[in-house]
């Protein structure tokens, strides 16, 4: 794998924003994060602009449709289908517009234990109860992602980061996720196999971009010591979510950061908070967390990537730039800290 493609002290989004103009939310992300933009995400667009619509838009020789529980697999694609295919070229033509110059950007789906738990087989149950079903879903995937990739270089001349987006995850390990019924739950999926099938898309994603790979889970408690064992180059977390993290989770943050994995840190609220925030309040909990962790702040600039935290899509209209350039303000500080940090 070569040398990751952002600079340090570059800021980046986690994917998810407000709105439905694609073309102004590029834009917005290519003048904010000119060193390390992303291919923006608008879900407020409805049926297939969402993570996992987006995601089954990628698959290959599979297709889902929405029922009212939400998406399950179709046996032909139909205009739910159709819809989300034709989202992501209109976000990969809007990109391609403002990307001239671009060197790297970042692309998000879901991964594959959050794909899994997220659709349904025709009978309603998830597509995490079947194995075979699992593996074909993920192998689809990842044919679909080797195509995305390949078109996203090729329209913006950029290397492509690659992140998976694993919200689910927490739920799928801990048995949490119910049947159809409601009644039931569905069998916990345990760490050894959820360890096995990551690594297998991470080595494989890596593979196709040359790059290391982002993992996104802003769940409290992210099962950081698996993820780094699957082989995940980037971890993004919640950092504001980190205080008071039981001590069995900071070891699995410390080993991660020491091994050379990039904490993609959210430290941005999401939503505009009641008052301007100091910059130096927005770095605390990341300033915070290296000292607890014995590590010299200069690995900021080294190994993290200042973000916005979970929930972007639902922000306003001024909060968004203005979270964007603090983002990317965090990223300066880090390399060069102001004066009293």
């Amino acid at each position: 794998m070569s040398e990751r493609a952002w600079p340090a002290g570059a800021a980046t989004g986690i994917g998810s924003m407000p709105g439905t103009d694609v073309a102004e939310a590029a834009a917005i992300v290519f003048g904010e994060l000119p060193e390390f933009p992303h291919l923006p995400e608008l879900p407020a667009r409805g049926v297939g602009a969402d993570l996992l619509g987006r995601s089954a838009g990628l698959l290959v020789d599979l297709a889902v449709e929405v029922v009212p529980s939400g998406y399950r697999v179709a046996a032909h694609p139909g205009s739910d289908h159709r819809r989300a295919v034709d989202l992501l070229r209109w976000d990969l033509d809007a990109v391609e517009e403002v990307a001239a110059g671009a060197k790297v950007i970042k692309t998000q789906l879901a991964g594959p234990w959050t794909l899994a738990a997220g659709i349904e087989l025709p009978r309603g149950h998830r597509v995490l109860t079947d194995r075979g079903a699992v593996r074909e879903f993920t192998e689809s995937m990842l044919e679909g992602l080797a195509t995305h990739v390949a078109e996203l270089k090729a329209r913006t001349g950029a290397e492509v980061v690659v992140q998976f987006d694993e919200p689910t995850l927490p739920d799928v390990l801990a048995g949490s996720l119910s049947t159809p019924s409601g009644y039931g739950m569905v069998s916990a999926v345990e760490e050894p196999e959820a360890r096995d099938l990551l690594a297998g898309v991470l080595e494989r994603a890596a593979k196709i971009t040359g790059q290391p790979v982002v993992v996104h889970c802003c769940a409290p408690r992210p099962p950081v010591g698996l993820l780094r064992s699957a082989g995940a180059g980037a971890l993004a977390l919640d950092a504001t979510l980190l205080d008071g993290s039981p001590a069995k989770l900071l070891d699995e943050l410390g080993e991660a950061w020491d091994s050379g994995v990039h904490l993609f840190l959210g430290l941005v609220p999401a939503l505009a908070p009641a008052r301007p925030p100091t910059l130096r309040e927005l770095a605390t909990p990341a300033l915070r967390l290296t000292d607890r962790l014995g590590f010299n702040r200069s690995i900021l600039a080294e190994r993290a990537v200042p973000t916005p935290t979970c929930g972007f899509a639902g922000a306003r209209a001024d909060w968004l730039r203005r979270a964007l350039a603090l983002a990317r303000d965090l990223g300066k500080a880090f390399v060069e800290p102001p004066e009293g940090w």
